[in-house]
């Protein structure tokens, strides 16, 4: 059965590199994409997917926000914050807005795949 994965990055580009990415790991479909946090809430909502992978820097909500206010809501799915300023982040800061994984979007695609697969291997 495929695992559902959300992501939600304000440029096309990098949602489409982002699907294809995903799309390549076996038992993953990206089931929708958001253009920013506030979407990505709604669309969470609305289809519950088993992952949700949240850019740091969009519109109306950032990736920080739009976890805590998944997590506010009951969501338990896995979050990966996939950011350029993967650095910059405080891994208590991602934690306390409940991201799972910080993966940096320069250099580590394969820390994409890995985390990806390690967030939803079954328990």
């Amino acid at each position: 059965m495929s695992k559902t994965i959300l992501i939600a990055d304000d440029g096309a580009e990098m949602r489409k590199l982002t699907r294809q990415i995903i799309q390549a790991i076996p038992g993953s479909f990206v089931c929708v994409e958001a253009v920013d946090g506030l979407e990505a809430v709604q669309k969470t909502r609305e289809l519950s997917p088993d992952l949700v992978i949240l850019d740091l820097s969009m519109p109306h909500l950032n990736g920080l926000d739009t976890a805590r206010t998944l997590r506010s809501t009951g969501s338990i799915m896995p979050i990966i914050l996939f950011t350029l300023h993967a650095d910059s982040i405080s891994l208590l800061l991602a934690s306390n807005a409940g991201i799972d994984a910080i993966v940096g979007k320069v250099g580590d695609l394969e820390g994409l795949v890995s985390q990806v697969k390690r967030l939803l291997a079954p328990a």
